[in-house]
C-alpha cells in the first residue's frame, strides 16, 4: 500500500482566506504534504475523523481564531482528541491576539499568525517550517497495516487477531485502554463496548465483523474465479498447501479452499526443528507463508474463510457446498482437512476459551504472557514446542502431562530441550478438572492422578494441546471413515479382497483414494497417516500425481 503524504490542515470560514492560505501552503509544501482545507470546524472535524479511521498523520492544524458555530480554539481542543502529535496555529487579527497568546495555556498552541500574511516567505513559511520540523521530530508516521482495537480479555478480540495473524495479513493492536485505541473508538465514532473495531487500510471501520466479511475486507480472496476446476483441494494445511503447489505447477485448474487460516495445526507450531532443510528451525507461520507464496508463484487460487459443509457426486462431477449455499464442481477433489484440537471437557473450558484458555495459540499470545506464570497441557510435540517458545516471555511454564512422562509422545531432541530449560517445569500424571475465573482465567483445578488430590492454583494463561480429531464430520455418508472419523484410502478399503460398496470402476482404488473414485485424501485426515509435516506435504504431492491418473483414465 502506498503511504500517504503527511496532511497540513487549514480551517478558514471565508472562502477567499481559505483559497489563499491554501494556495500559499501548496506552494511551498505541495510536494512533501497534502492540503486540506475546510471552512468549517465540524467540516474539518469530520475529515480528520476519515483521516485517523486510514492512519493518515496530520503534521499541522492551522485554524482562523473567529468562525461561527466553533472557533478556532474550540476545533483545536477537539482534533487535539485524535491527532495529539500534530502541531497547532491559530491565524488571527491584530485584536485578537490578546486571546490567542491566552490559548497557547488552554490548547498547547505552538504558534498564532497574524492576518494578512504577505508576504508569505517572511509572515508565514518560518513560522510553518518550525512546526514541521518539531512535528517530524516526534516521529509520527503513517500507518499503513490493518488496526484491530479491543480488550485483552474478550475472545472475540482474540478470534479476530488470531486470524489475521495466521493469513499473515500485518496488522496493529490496540487496546481499548491505550489512548490510541481511544482515538480509532471517537474517530468511528463508538465507545469501547464495540469492540472489536478493525480499521483497513482505507479507513473502513467494522465493529465485531464476521469470518468471511473480515476477510474479503482486508484482501483476502473468497470468491470463486469459476465453476469448474479439475481439482477442488479441500483444506489448506501442510497437506492441502503441498498439493496446490504441486496442481498448479503442472497446469491443473485448481483452487484451494481454507475454512479460516493456510497451515492448519502446523501453521500454528511455534517452532518446527526437524523438516527437512531447515537445520536452524522453522516455525509454522514462516513456513506456511513460503508455502503460500510458492502456489501463488504457480498461479494456484487460494479461497480463504470458505466453510465447506457439504461433497456431492453428481455423474463425473464432484461438487463441493459451501455454508452459505454456494458450490463449486471439479472432475477431482482432494481432501485435505486436517484435524483440530481436542477440547478440554472440564467446567468453566467453554466458556473461557479466548479468555485465558486457548488452542494452539501461544505464538500469538506469547507477547502479552511476560512476568506471568503460564499452563501448558500435553504432553506431545505440539506442547513441547509451545512449552519451549513460551519459555522466552513468561516467567515459568508449568507442562502438565498426563501420562508419567515426555519419553512416549515427544521427540527426543524437545525433551532435551525442555529439561535444559530451566523456567519450565513437568508434572506428570496431572489433569486439569476445572478452569475458573470472571472475565477471564484466574485459577484451575490439577489432580494429581496418582495420588487423586486435588489443588487449585492460580492462573491467567492456559494453553492446550491434547490430541486431535479429524475434521470430517461434514462427510458422513459420502466416503468411507474409520471408527475415529478419519478418511480410508487405498488397500484399507479393500475387505477380503472386495473393493468397497459402491465402487464404479474396473480398478482397485489408489493409494490415496476414497471410497468413491476422483475424490482423495492427504494429510492428518487420513486413516493411518504419519502425522508429521514433511508426510502430509509429501502426501498432497502424491494426491496431485494420483489425481493426473484419475484424468487421463476418463
Amino acid at each position: 500500500m502506498e503511504v500517504s503524504k503527511p496532511v497540513i490542515v487549514t480551517v478558514d470560514d471565508d472562502p477567499g482566506v481559505s483559497r489563499a492560505v491554501a494556495r500559499d501552503l501548496r506552494r511551498r509544501y505541495g510536494q512533501d504534504y497534502r492540503i486540506v482545507r475546510s471552512e468549517s470546524g465540524q467540516q474539518a472535524l469530520a475529515g480528520l475523523r476519515e483521516m485517523k479511521l486510514r492512519g493518515d498523520p496530520v503534521a499541522v492544524l492551522l485554524a482562523d481564531y473567529r468562525m461561527p458555530a466553533m472557533s478556532g480554539l474550540e476545533f483545536l481542543e477537539q482534533a487535539m482528541d485524535l491527532f495529539p502529535h500534530a502541531r497547532r496555529a491559530l491565524l488571527t487579527v491584530y485584536a485578537d491576539t490578546d486571546a490567542a497568546i491566552q490559548a497557547i495555556n488552554v490548547v498547547d498552541l505552538d504558534h498564532y499568525l497574524l492576518k494578512p500574511w504577505d508576504p508569505p516567505e517572511e509572515k508565514l513559511y518560518p513560522a510553518l517550517d518550525a512546526l514541521l520540523e518539531l512535528w517530524l521530530a516526534a516521529g509520527d508516521k503513517a500507518v499503513t497495516q490493518t488496526q484491530v482495537v479491543g480488550h485483552r480479555w474478550s475472545g472475540r478480540s482474540f478470534e479476530v487477531r488470531d486470524f489475521l495473524a495466521r493469513n499473515s495479513v500485518p496488522y496493529r493492536w490496540l487496546s481499548v485502554e491505550q489512548p490510541e485505541g481511544r482515538r480509532l473508538l471517537a474517530a468511528a465514532g463508538l465507545d469501547a463496548t464495540s469492540i472489536p473495531l478493525v480499521v483497513t487500510p482505507t479507513g473502513e471501520a467494522l465493529v465485531d465483523p464476521g469470518i468471511e466479511e473480515l476477510a474479503a475486507r482486508v484482501g483476502l480472496s473468497t470468491t470463486p474465479a469459476t465453476d469448474f476446476y479439475d481439482t477442488v483441494i479441500v483444506g489448506g494445511g501442510p497437506a492441502g498447501l503441498g498439493a496446490a503447489v504441486y496442481a498448479a505447477s503442472e497446469g491443473l485448474r485448481m483452487v484451494l479452499v481454507e475454512r479460516r487460516a493456510t497451515g492448519g495445526q502446523a501453521g500454528q507450531s511455534s517452532r518446527i526443528e526437524n523438516y527437512l532443510g531447515f537445520p536452524d528451525g522453522v516455525s509454522g507461520a514462516q513456513l506456511t507463508d513460503r508455502a503460500r507464496r510458492q502456489a501463488h508463484k504457480f498461479g494456484a487460487e487460494i479461497l480463504t474463510a470458505r466453510n465447506v459443509t457439504g461433497l456431492e457426486v453428481r455423474g463425473s462431477s464432484r461438487v463441493v457446498r459451501f455454508g452459505d449455499g454456494g458450490e463449486i464442481a471439479a472432475h477431482t477433489v482432494v481432501l485435505a482437512t486436517g484435524v483440530a484440537y481436542n477440547k478440554l471437557n472440564v467446567p468453566g473450558a467453554d466458556r473461557l476459551t479466548g479468555l485465558g484458555v486457548f488452542y494452539g495459540s501461544a505464538a500469538i499470545e506469547a507477547p502479552t504472557c511476560a512476568g506471568e506464570d503460564v499452563h501448558v497441557v500435553g504432553g506431545a510435540n505440539s506442547a513441547g514446542q509451545a512449552a519451549m517458545f513460551l519459555s522466552r516471555h513468561a516467567r515459568r511454564v508449568t507442562l502438565l502431562v498426563r501420562a508419567d512422562g515426555l519419553e512416549r509422545s515427544m521427540s527426543s531432541y524437545l525433551i532435551r530441550q525442555i529439561r535444559d530449560t530451566p523456567n519450565i517445569e513437568v508434572r506428570p500424571h496431572t489433569q486439569v478438572v476445572e478452569a475458573a475465573g470472571g472475565e477471564h482465567l484466574e485459577r484451575i483445578r490439577l489432580c494429581d492422578t496418582r495420588a487423586g488430590t486435588v489443588e487449585e492454583v492460580d492462573a491467567n494463561y492456559l494453553f492446550v494441546f491434547i490430541g486431535a480429531a479429524p475434521c470430517t464430520d461434514w462427510l458422513d455418508d459420502v466416503v468411507q471413515r474409520d471408527p475415529d472419523g478419519f478418511l480410508l484410502t487405498g488397500p484399507e478399503l479393500l475387505v477380503g479382497g472386495k473393493r468397497p460398496a459402491g465402487w464404479t470402476l474396473d480398478r482397485d482404488p489408489y493409494y490415496l483414494e476414497g471410497s468413491v473414485p476422483g475424490i482423495f485424501a492427504a494429510g492428518d485426515a487420513r486413516a493411518n497417516s504419519v502425522k508429521r509435516v514433511a508426510s502430509a506435504v509429501g502426501e498432497g504431492a502424491m494426491a496431485i500425481r494420483l489425481v493426473h491418473r484419475y484424468l487421463e483414465a476418463q
